[in-house]
């Protein structure tokens, strides 16, 4: 499935809890080596189904990032792969 036709299921509301977080997961790593895009994708396709909009990890990756936790492209790839 393309970028373009999941953006239209989104709208549609018709991807489940997890197509959206896989979704989610492919785009964000596509975005690596820049870790700053990748965070900056995750959050906020995140933000785009009712059922991962709120997901308490999106806090405890904010801090992680910024902490520094996340500024390596292979750690940010393992955070996102381990999402769930």
């Amino acid at each position: 499935m393309d970028a373009y036709a999941s953006s239209r299921q989104i709208e549609k509301g018709n991807m489940t809890r997890t197509e959206h977080l896989q979704w989610c997961k492919d785009r964000a790593i596509e975005e690596l080596p820049d870790t700053d895009a990748a965070f900056a994708s995750f959050q906020s396709d995140m933000r785009k189904h009712d059922e991962t909009r709120d997901h308490v990890a999106l806090l405890m990756m904010n801090q992680m990032y910024f902490g520094g936790m996340l500024w390596l492209p292979q750690k940010m790839k393992q955070f996102i792969e381990d999402f769930n």
